[in-house]
């Protein structure tokens, strides 16, 4: 009996409903497909493979410049013994000499001294002074009335010491000197004039730069540092 009414026990349990069966899963919509983000990765993929290639042809961009075989002097000018020429990578960010350039280059001085296996860029070199042997050049300072006012580069002129101070040797001379002027030197080059703007008053100095003959040179500049310093226009040669 007691046996039976165990079984009828247990029979009872497993009749009652079953609960959820574990591991089911309910049923989802499908997943949306987003075009316009897949056309754009690819896009961005083409875009890199792009920008890769260029990085890569460029590189390989090459250009003929010009190497120093040998030493140049500061304030000397190149020779075609003293250059080879030599390919680099073309860099916008380096102003690198062309080979076909040599030519314009050797009209030009360095700026400082140039070692041998250095390659050439423009900075390294200035327009000369243009200076012969014997000559100097010498900045005056000149008031008005100690100058032509039409005064300008390339005029040819005669300087004159004046103040009541004449040096003694040379000649006299009349016209924008004045009387008791002395002649210091009988033929200039005006290699500059620095003028400023409208604004400035007349009555201020006028910098001008003078290419004279060496020997004059001390004179000259003695003169111009007291201010004793006038110019008169002549013919040029």
């Amino acid at each position: 009996m007691k046996i039976q009414e165990r079984s009828g026990a247990g029979g009872g349990r497993s009749a009652a409903p079953a609960g959820p069966v574990v591991g089911d899963r309910l049923p989802t919509p499908p997943r949306e497909r987003k075009p316009a983000l897949a056309a754009l990765a690819v896009l961005l993929i083409l875009v890199g493979a792009l920008g890769v290639t260029t990085l890569v042809l460029r590189a390989g961009e090459r250009i003929e410049v010009i190497k120093l075989t040998d030493t140049v002097p500061a304030g000397e000018a190149i020779t075609d013994g003293q250059i080879t020429s030599v390919m680099v990578n073309e860099d916008s960010s380096a102003n690198f000499v062309p080979w076909e350039q040599r030519d314009s280059l050797k009209k030009l001085q360095a700026k400082s001294t140039l070692y041998k296996g250095t390659v050439l860029v423009g900075e390294m070199f200035a327009e000369g002074s243009g200076l012969q042997q014997g000559e100097a050049t010498v900045g005056v300072s000149l008031k008005e009335g100690q100058y032509p006012s039409h005064i300008k580069s390339g005029d040819h002129v005669a300087v004159y010491r004046v103040g009541g101070r004449p040096s003694g040797d040379g000649d006299e001379e009349s016209g924008a000197a004045g009387a008791g002027s002395a002649l210091l030197v009988e033929r200039a080059v005006v290699a500059d004039v620095t003028r400023g703007n409208d604004d400035v008053v007349s009555s201020s100095n006028l910098p001008v730069e003078l290419t004279v003959d060496a020997s004059r040179a001390a004179a000259l500049a003695q003169a111009a540092s007291a201010g004793e310093v006038a110019v008169v226009l002549i013919p040029g040669d």
